[in-house]
């Protein structure tokens, strides 16, 4: 469930409230606790599911069908892994007041940005020239 899909509790910012202000921080550290637990749960979930329906099948194709199955599962489980480890590095960030702002070139993100991708560590700008640089390498 990557953050694409996932939409996460609005924060309204008061008038005259400082970007990543205490309730900013708590606000963004409650989301991504949330969301670890959430991710975690259903990494054991589909760890429990996987051994109670391990079946030997007799048919090729059906034990075919059910190892693709599987290693799909595993594939996103892993991408879950991943994910938490950087919301785990997110909330790091929070704790040591080293969140919000671009790892790149120190501007803020911006709680737009943050609100749709709460592990985000570089600004609008920085992502876009990080993603030119990208497809230019790729040809």
């Amino acid at each position: 469930m990557a953050s694409g899909n996932k939409t996460f509790k609005k924060y309204l910012a008061k008038a005259n409230e400082s970007y990543m202000s205490k309730n900013q921080m708590k606000h963004f550290k409650d989301i991504l606790a949330d969301w670890k637990k959430e991710l975690s749960h259903d990494i054991d979930k589909t760890v429990s599911n996987m051994q109670d329906e391990l079946t030997a099948y007799a048919d090729p194709n059906d034990r075919a069908s059910q190892e693709s199955d599987m290693a799909l599962e595993l594939r996103n489980r892993d991408r879950e892994r991943k994910l938490i480890k950087k919301i785990e590095q997110t909330i790091r960030n929070i704790d040591n007041d080293d969140y919000g702002y671009c790892e790149q070139c120190g501007e803020e993100i911006g709680l737009n940005r943050l609100q749709a991708r709460p592990t985000a560590t570089l600004c609008i700008d920085c992502k876009t020239l990080d993603e030119i640089r990208e497809k230019q390498m790729a040809k």
